[in-house]
């Protein structure tokens, strides 16, 4: 039997334990994940592209435990009354092969996207930053909100979306939790006075929603929306200008911020950072950049966090998926009544 947590135990769940505590759990597993990254055997996602969105894998393993997201990205899809990104995912004992964890991850994925986010802030932002700028208010806006004020104690925000209604429905879901927002009429008032910018829009395309003279000296820019080949999201000038930080080279260099620059260009691998190996921000006026395109690392932490977190309770389901005949080496018996015997007629 494996353990199943479905979309209602994980709305249990994260209702019970708060979004604020599991944003900063899985955060704090995710930065011990990476500090030991020699440790996984790691690789890019697999992605397979379509005219209107991709679907992916995004494996990883640390030699003890296996785990693996499956996930899609439709921008189109809200136009049909779907989500955008969907996902589940499992974890598995890498010793047996047997999985151990099966679960949705459309909730988690959103969790662990903004805890990785503010992980990496903590060392990137300036240290007196008060002030989160957003450009793009969709699925993933409010988590990130949430996350930056858990981890770093930001909780006024100043937004914009092309979407009247996106910034709607992000007022009324964070006022009331306390937040001062400041909603802009357009990127250049969203991000003026703001230490911190988020971007995270769903176009697939090579768009520029935070042009170069938008950003000055000193800002922390937290770049999340682009995450596939053709799909940026800051004009290519500003790259120059900082230090760019990313997660897995490979992958970034194809899907990030960084595909507008040359192969060659300088970047700092953020594992090397939280292992003190590299410098993260190192003066007033340095611009950092966050080119998150999303690792499996991350997820992997994400499961291995919730893995912990639902032992010894009743947020998960069993689920028989694993076919185990009384004789392991003869699976046929299983099923050997649905075999006809030969007529003699």
């Amino acid at each position: 039997m494996v353990r199943f947590v479905d979309v209602p135990n994980m709305r249990r769940w994260l209702i019970d334990t708060g979004i604020e505590p599991a944003i900063s759990g899985i955060a704090e597993t995710i930065a011990s994940d990476f500090i030991r990254w020699q440790d996984f055997d790691k690789t890019a996602r697999v992605a397979s592209h379509s005219d209107i969105g991709v679907i992916e894998l995004m494996p990883a393993s640390d030699g003890r435990q296996y785990g693996f997201k499956y996930v899609n990205g439709h921008p189109s899809n809200p136009a049909r009354g779907m989500q955008t990104v969907t996902a589940f995912g499992v974890l598995a004992d890498v010793d047996s092969g047997y999985p151990t964890l099966w679960t949705e991850m459309t909730i988690l994925t959103a969790l662990r996207t903004a805890a990785t986010s503010a992980m990496v802030a903590r060392v990137l932002a300036p240290a007196d930053a008060t002030t989160m700028a957003m450009i793009g208010t969709g699925s993933q806006a409010e988590f990130q909100a949430l996350a930056f004020r858990a981890l770093l104690g930001i909780d006024r925000l100043r937004v914009w979306d092309t979407d009247p209604r996106a910034l709607d429905v992000f007022e009324e879901n964070m006022r009331p939790l306390g937040f001062d927002i400041l909603r802009a009429n357009s990127a250049a008032e969203a991000v003026a006075g703001a230490h911190i910018i988020t971007t995270c829009t769903a176009d697939k395309a090579n768009a520029t929603v935070l042009t170069d003279d938008m950003v000055v000296p000193g800002v922390h820019i937290n770049a999340i929306g682009g995450d596939c080949p053709g799909k940026t999201e800051l004009d290519a000038r500003i790259l120059p200008r900082g230090d760019i930080f990313v997660e897995y080279p490979p992958q970034t260099r194809i899907e990030g911020e960084i595909q507008q620059l040359d192969a060659e260009h300088p970047i700092t691998e953020l594992w090397q950072v939280l292992r003190g190996e590299a410098a993260g921000r190192t003066s007033d006026e340095q611009i950092t950049v966050f080119d998150s395109v999303g690792f499996a690392i991350e997820d992997f932490s994400a499961l291995r966090y919730l893995a912990a977190a639902i032992d010894g309770t009743d947020y998960f389901t069993e689920v028989d998926i694993i076919a185990e005949p009384a004789d392991p080496k003869n699976l046929f018996a299983l099923v050997a009544q649905g075999a006809a015997a030969p007529s003699l007629a």
